[in-house]
């Protein structure tokens, strides 16, 4: 039988030269050349398989390096991404200022509100603070609140943060008790803020993230003594209530100042939520 590799015959394919050589830069040309080559070689009995064969097999090599690579940039580019996006959260400030708690739908229907006034009491420290929450000028805020407040949401909660210089409150609501905690949900938009952006002492209003009027959540806080609080780009705090009676409670809280000695910390008194109760 003839030898179809024809041994006998000592020319070089010329396309397994370029397919070692264009390996080190094309090795998709060099993957091709490679193969045409092999096929030519076994057609023609031409030497050079060895080179053909080193020139694929560089080739395929470098089509996965350049795989890799290609992922290995786009994960980059995505880390980046995700970077500059925590950065502009941690970013963000406010004077009464709320953590940003999940976008995500759960909030109670503002028809719960019933368009009505609710009575109640809000006790710290084990003395009764009372309440009326204005459900016709805030149904979002207010059927959130009454929401929180029937599961017990606030019970046994820390007010995290006074601050005695310049505005005058006591920020509560947060589960954690450090600033950062919520219920789970946000909503917004801002409700019955007030146009000249004075907060009267006994007003309760709705914390949130600067500038996102969509930011509300669990935390609120208590004016203790008349406040200009200046509205950002999204407008004001969100106005759901008044205190009616025992706001004395909060300026005691007030009176002993923060832990640190600072015009804006942790209460030195704890203040703690025994319980809320509404009707």
């Amino acid at each position: 039988m003839t030898n179809p590799y024809r041994p006998g015959n000592t020319r070089t394919d010329p396309l397994a030269i370029v397919s070692l050589v264009s390996a080190f830069f094309l090795s998709l040309a060099a993957v091709i050349a490679g193969h045409i080559a092999l096929h030519r070689i076994k057609r023609t009995g031409d030497k050079g398989r060895g080179l053909a064969i080193a020139g694929v097999v560089i080739g395929y090599a470098g089509l996965v390096a350049g795989a890799i690579t290609i992922v290995l940039v786009i994960t980059s580019l995505s880390g980046i991404g995700d970077q500059i996006q925590d950065n502009e959260r941690d970013a963000s400030s406010s004077s009464t200022e709320a953590p940003s708690t999940s976008a995500v739908d759960g909030a109670p229907s503002p028809s719960l509100a019933e368009n009505r006034d609710w009575t109640g009491t809000i006790t710290i420290n084990g003395q009764d603070v009372g309440v009326t929450l204005d459900g016709a000028a805030a149904p979002q805020a207010v059927s959130s609140f009454l929401s929180l407040s029937d599961d017990g949401f606030f019970d046994g909660t820390s007010c995290h943060r006074l601050v005695t210089e310049g505005i005058y409150v006591l920020q509560c609501g947060d589960p954690t008790g450090t600033g950062t905690g919520g219920p789970g949900y946000s909503y917004g938009p801002i409700e019955n803020a007030p146009k000249d952006d004075v907060y009267p002492a006994g007003t309760l209003a709705m914390a949130r993230i600067g500038g996102d009027g969509e930011s509300m959540g669990s935390q609120f806080f208590i004016v203790y003594a008349d406040s200009t609080i200046p509205s950002d780009a999204a407008g004001g705090y969100t106005v759901l209530g008044t205190i009616t009676s025992g706001l004395d409670v909060v300026t005691k809280i007030a009176d002993d100042g923060t832990k640190s000695g600072a015009s804006d910390g942790k209460p030195a008194d704890p203040a703690v939520i025994d319980g809320v109760s509404l009707k």
